[in-house]
């Protein structure tokens, strides 16, 4: 059973740091990253969507997620809802592992893939790892050919965060085209994006701005 007070092992730290450097690595090595489609109409509620395994919040609901773990360790909404848990918590080595962990028994077709790495990448992005967070998103992208609504201010957001500003400026002229009346003004942010943290709509309210002062042209 996972114990949230002990402190992680030297194999735990050194296998989530040599994930970290995989990722840093692939990132390092890709090339920009902007809309490959004009539109993004696609809705994915499947993929936007929490892992709930269990019911409830506090001690009680990580207590009664430890138990349905360790009873059935494949159980993989448990485990993901854990992961999130831990991540929220305060407990990010101990999410990623408990990601990675849902992750390596669910294959690409499985129902739980894309809302699992859905959330595995928020949860990397509120943690201050946008470059790894992006790296989840870039692979529910490619596992299939997908123009999902989300795409646009989802990247748009990441990009930004990275520095890679005109990327993000990309992905926004993509939300604008496929909804301008959604996104051409910032006006809606909390209505359309009513999940995402106050800084999070800041900062996409910044590109939103950026692509005001010079929307690129569809190529």
């Amino acid at each position: 059973m996972f114990n949230f007070k002990r402190p992680l092992s030297g194999r735990v730290l050194a296998a989530a740091l040599a994930g970290c450097l995989l990722v840093t690595g692939a990132a390092a090595a890709q090339s920009r990253l902007v809309p490959a489609s004009e539109f993004y109409f696609a809705e994915e509620a499947r993929t936007t969507r929490p892992v709930v395994a269990i019911q409830g919040e506090g001690d009680a609901l990580t207590e009664a997620l430890l138990k349905a773990v360790a009873r059935k360790p494949r159980a993989q909404a448990e485990t993901a809802q854990l992961a999130h848990v831990a991540m929220t918590g305060g407990r990010p080595e101990l999410g990623i592992e408990l990601y990675d962990r849902a992750l390596r028994n669910l294959g690409t077709t499985d129902i739980l893939y894309r809302p699992v790495l859905w959330n595995y990448g928020w949860d990397l992005l509120r943690n201050g790892d946008a470059e790894a967070a992006l790296a989840r998103w870039e692979t529910l992208m490619r596992a299939r050919s997908v123009t999902a609504d989300w795409m646009p201010p989802t990247f748009a957001l990441a990009l930004w965060e990275l520095d890679r500003k005109d990327e993000a400026v990309e992905w926004y002229a993509a939300a604008v085209r496929t909804h301008p009346d959604r996104w051409t003004y910032p006006d809606r942010f909390d209505e359309l994006l009513p999940d995402w943290l106050p800084a999070e709509r800041e900062a996409l309210a910044k590109v939103q701005q950026a692509w005001q002062a010079d929307p690129p042209q569809w190529r």
